[in-house]
């Protein structure tokens, strides 16, 4: 072989190996730059581990984190038993999620070199509304413990309970005589331990004599006047200025000064110094030497073109092998867990960490695998077009003549444009979730298992008496709620609230007291009102309150919510208040035969009708207010304790598509202490498993009281586990 030869054979070599080692550092650049430097990539990972909802229903609630749990909410008058369901109402999971992605998106930024520093930041104003919103429960819950029962005693507050009641769930110092409790010396010691929890440490020795001797006496008042101001109003609004301290009013910001050490802010900073050098010097360089590579590789190969077209193909599949061998290097050294978390956090959040990076970890070598199949399909091609070509002679003088240039740019755009935006087209965005999850989309709404709140309306949030839920209607859809049983009335006159008490559920002497109590001090109201029984035991103005839903829905476009309405006012009067609210875009229509088969989750967010409305009573006229129990089914509901819990059917007999599981204590109202049992995990999960056996139905809707209180949405997740995996 003469010199000239073996120096363009060299050339060829040495030009085919650099379009080799371009072709497989662009690989790699293309698959970095659309996972990990993707927020959608990380968004789809955390979906796809329910992140957030793991966060709530197995971090929060590992004892190994109550220490960090209780100086969390120290600030705050709470009691420890309800720590994780406070957490709940204070960061509910969409608020959540809102700081994870705008920190991912924040870090992301950074690495990228358009942030000097990493700069997070987090928009604490829903946090501060749900403090708020949060301190007015407590007095009612005081009252409660000292008493030892679960609810407030009505007969100590029979005189204007009203007026005394709403002071006390708002924090307020009582105005006016507040009855006197009876208690014996022992109790009085008990009741002011109780009440003094709810004050700072260095408060208490100060106030325990003048609360202790006030309680001695009998007089309740003396001692929730002393309490209040410093359990209640100082300490929240100490809370919340502490959180917003730096916030100029609303947003925290958290600056991270980057140091050159070994910990992990020294580590961000190296992990940005390779990502800028590589993104404004390795990738440019990589694109323009590789295609300069390509074009000189094959002008150095002889003609023919088919000729030609050989050696850019081996050049592909090598690129592919290269990168596979990465692929498996990577998986075996690697693993699942680049990183192991330190023994001292908790087991559930190390497992949940692991769980994360596995999965993105697995996506990301996925998705380096299918670029490398990309690349070896497409050298295949090139091969075998070449060698056809060869043994075609006619097609080859063809090609040659007319397509060899034209042929030369569309290889070598293809092989850069393909192994760039493979990539990208294998992640994409983030996925479209359903009810908070990827993978109900596909389910129909008569196969999901949804949390719902039973007495929705009846809040201490709103000020009602005998209430059955803590946070108002939008503060249950932001801790996970999607079904609202909700009652409608016109305010009824002195005359009508006996006959109205006659069919609730309060015991007699309740009753007999609330009807001279509200006779006094909630005079009549026009207008349509959600109350539970009595509207002058707390009532909210019907539209507002729906429009209130309607602007929730659209902040939240992926979440469908169901109305279950006992309508004490008539289907036209309801159908203006939907109408006063503007809500006919949201509306859902269901078929008008209850045994057709409902739409999937993703038909009605898609189509944008994510409003159903079922009535108790109504079937119509408008189309989308149809009977409940046309289309679906329940269990009994006046149970007093949780060992009478059935599943025998009740109003809408058997065989429907729709099931209700009415999972709550009804004795004299609802009962707080009663809920701590029922609405736990594994309750819920056992009543639900067992009536769905009896009644041959999936349970769809599992109305609790006090949603906040207990696991009741982590079952309902389970639930909804279990049926994916059917």
């Amino acid at each position: 072989m003469d010199g000239p030869v073996r120096r363009r054979l060299w050339i060829q070599y040495l030009v085919w190996n650099v379009a080799v080692l371009s072709l497989t550092v662009l690989a790699a650049a293309a698959v970095v730059r659309s996972t990990v430097l993707s927020p959608g990539f990380h968004g789809r990972v955390l979906d796809e581990e329910r992140a957030y909802q793991r966060v709530y229903d197995e971090v929060l609630v590992d004892p190994h984190l109550a220490p960090v749990l209780r100086d969390l909410l120290g600030r705050l008058p709470v009691p420890q038993s309800a720590v994780t369901s406070n957490v709940k109402v204070v960061i509910p999971p969409e608020t959540l999620r809102a700081m994870g992605d705008r920190q991912i998106t924040e870090v992301i930024h950074y690495l990228e070199g358009d942030r000097a520093s990493l700069r997070l930041t987090v928009d604490l104003g829903p946090v501060v509304a749900n403090i708020e919103r949060l301190s007015q429960v407590y007095f009612a819950d005081a009252v409660a413990s000292l008493q030892q029962r679960s609810e407030p005693d009505f007969e100590v507050f029979e005189e204007r309970l009203s007026d005394v009641a709403a002071r006390l769930i708002a924090g307020e110092v009582p105005v006016g005589e507040v009855p006197s409790l009876a208690l014996s010396p022992s109790q009085a010691i008990a009741a002011t331990t109780v009440l003094l929890r709810l004050v700072p440490e260095a408060e208490r020795s100060g106030l325990r004599s003048e609360v202790e001797g006030a309680l001695v006496s009998g007089d309740l008042a003396s001692a929730l006047a002393a309490v209040a101001p410093v359990a209640v109003s100082d300490r929240v609004q100490a809370a919340a200025a502490e959180l917003l301290r730096d916030a100029g009013g609303r947003t925290w910001v958290i600056t991270t000064d980057l140091g050159a050490s070994g910990d992990v802010p020294g580590q961000a900073r190296q992990a940005r110094s390779v990502t800028r050098l590589f993104q404004e010097v390795v990738e440019p360089a990589t694109a323009v030497v590789g295609i300069a590579a390509l074009i000189l590789l094959w002008s150095a190969t002889p003609q023919p073109t088919a000729r030609r077209l050989v050696p850019l193909g081996w050049a592909l599949a090598a690129a592919a092998t290269l990168t596979a061998l990465a692929v498996f290097v990577v998986r075996v050294t690697v693993g699942d867990s680049p990183y192991r978390p330190p023994s001292s956090w908790p087991p559930t959040a190390a497992r949940l960490f692991e769980d994360i990076q596995a999965t993105a970890v697995d996506r990301l070598l996925t998705t380096a695998t299918v670029v490398a199949l990309i690349l070896l399909a497409t050298g295949a091609l090139l091969v075998g077009l070449g060698w056809a070509w060869q043994t075609r002679p006619t097609v080859r003088i063809r090609v040659d003549r007319r397509l060899g240039p034209v042929l030369t740019a569309v290889v070598s755009a293809s092989a850069l444009a393909g192994t760039v935006l493979a990539p990208v087209a294998m992640t994409g965005p983030a996925p479209r979730t359903c009810q908070g999850s990827s993978r109900l989309c596909d389910l129909r709404y008569d196969e999901i298992a949804q949390l719902a709140a039973h007495n929705a309306m009846a809040t201490t949030a709103d000020r009602f008496i005998g209430p059955l839920q803590d946070p108002d209607l939008v503060g249950q859809l932001n801790i996970g709620v999607r079904v609202l049983l909700i009652d409608t009335h016109r305010w009824e006159r002195p005359e009508e609230v006996a006959d109205r008490l006659a069919t609730s559920d309060f015991s007699p002497e309740l009753r007999r007291q609330l009807t001279r109590a509200l006779e006094r001090v909630n005079p009549y109201r026009p207008g349509l009102w959600l109350c539970h029984s009595a509207c002058g035991a707390g009532a909210i103005e019907l539209a507002p309150t729906l429009r209130q839903i309607g602007d929730w829905l659209r902040a939240h476009p992926t979440e469908v919510v169901t109305l279950i309405v006992q309508d004490g006012i008539s289907p036209q009067e309801t159908r203006s208040a939907f109408g006063q609210a503007g809500l006919a875009d949201l509306l859902y229509e269901p078929d008008e035969d209850p045994d057709h088969a409902w739409p999937t989750m993703r038909d009605m967010i898609d189509r944008g009708k994510r409003l159903v409305v079922f009535a108790e009573k109504a079937d119509g006229p408008a189309p989308w207010y149809r009977n409940f129990y046309r289309y679906g089914m329940e269990t009994p509901f006046a149970f007093r304790g949780p060992e009478e819990m059935t599943c025998a059917p009740n109003r809408g007999g058997t065989g429907k598509r729709l099931f209700l599981l009415n999972h709550f204590v009804t004795a004299d109202g609802g009962r707080r202490l009663d809920a701590g049992t029922v609405n736990s995990h594994d309750h819920v999960l056992n009543r639900a498993h067992t009536c769905e056996r009896q009644r041959g139905r999936p349970v769809n809707f599992v109305a609790v009281d006090y949603a906040t209180i207990g696991d009741a949405r982590a079952a309902v997740h389970t639930l909804n586990t279990e049926r994916l995996q059917d």
